[in-house]
């Protein structure tokens, strides 16, 4: 079982700058386990593998590609949980404050497995299997 306040995070991240290594930095200065695929030299990893491996590892994803949505949709799968930031501004700091208020809020539906859909305007949440 994971503890509520230890989340390992997968962030998958293209075209936006060193964004996805100061949001794990960030997170990593908080306290969570960690980790952007490019560390571990699976940046090209094809998105249904990246999915088995954090459902594999009990890992959320944060990503910014909308398919990962509908890989879920068709698996059938009620992990991992995904964060999908539509943000128009995918700057770090905003993404930071985007995400710590959803891991404030609903650590329990990450837990349990849901896909979590990020804008400036609202937050939407899907519980998995969709």
């Amino acid at each position: 079982m994971k503890r509520s306040n230890s989340w390992s995070l997968h962030e998958v991240s293209g075209g936006y700058g060193d964004f996805a290594a100061r949001v794990v930095s960030t997170l990593r200065e908080r306290g969570h386990e960690a980790v952007h695929l490019q560390e571990q030299g699976l940046g090209k990893m094809p998105d249904g593998e990246i999915l088995a491996k954090a459902r594999a590892e009990g890992s959320v994803l944060l990503t910014h590609d909308l398919d990962f949505g509908e890989l879920l949709a068709a698996s059938g799968g009620s992990l991992p949980s995904v964060i999908i930031f539509r943000l128009k501004d995918m700057r770090a700091e905003n993404v930071n404050f985007h995400l710590f208020s959803i891991l404030e809020k609903q650590s329990a539906a990450l837990e349990k497995g849901v896909v979590c859909s990020v804008s400036e305007r609202k937050v939407r949440i899907r519980s998995l299997p969709l």
